[in-house]
């Protein structure tokens, strides 16, 4: 195996930490959580601080990964299988927990992973047909504001909070609409793929 596909299996590893990190019952194990008083109204759950510092660090992996793998020729056909899995499972499991915990609306993950999930489509049957369908630059975008916004809420929006700016559900609700915006553009360029005359 690889470096990329080892970093792409770290991140893998990464996920699953912390979703257990995140869903783990400690109270109910007995097991005191540590928090951090911010001021009266602010109070801070450590678990989320250590699932934002592993969320960046997964999400660095997803660059440098590809990065590497680019620029060294190390590219297979298992880590393109791995790296789309991981990246999915990453964003998606981090999205769901955070929207079942009352942290974002539940449009948000809706609206993302519905959008994921039509674009791989597309990108299935356009591969079935010998094409490659390339990410486009607000596919690109969107992922980046998206993995900021998460990042931030897994920080409590800080420092952002401490002014009453609600920086996170704005980058957040910028990569729902980016996600969308950009779904659009994948079916436009890639219908042709979809359809045999290029109509529906």
């Amino acid at each position: 195996m690889n470096t990329p596909n080892k970093l792409t299996m770290f991140r893998i590893f990464l996920t699953i930490v912390i979703i257990c990190i995140l869903l783990f019952p400690f109270s109910a194990m007995g097991i005191n959580v540590t928090q951090i008083f911010i001021n009266e109204t602010l109070v801070i759950d450590i678990r989320y601080l250590i699932a934002g510092v592993l969320f960046i660090i997964a999400s660095l992996t997803d660059c440098i990964d590809g990065y590497i793998a680019r620029k060294y020729d190390m590219i297979t056909d298992f880590g393109k299988m791995m790296d789309a899995i991981a990246d999915k499972v990453l964003v998606n499991a981090v999205l769901i927990i955070l929207c079942a915990q009352g942290f974002i609306h539940p449009i948000i993950p809706v609206v993302i992973i519905l959008r994921d999930t039509v674009v791989d489509s597309i990108k299935m049957i356009a591969g079935s047909k010998g094409n490659v369908v390339a990410a486009s630059m607000l596919g690109k975008a969107k992922t980046v504001v998206m993995m900021i916004g998460l990042s931030l809420t897994l920080f409590y929006n800080l420092p952002f909070e401490l002014w009453n700016l609600r920086i996170a559900d704005f980058l957040l609700i910028l990569a729902a609409i980016l996600s969308i915006i950009s779904g659009i553009q994948y079916y436009m360029v890639n219908k042709k793929f979809i359809f045999e005359d290029g109509k529906i």
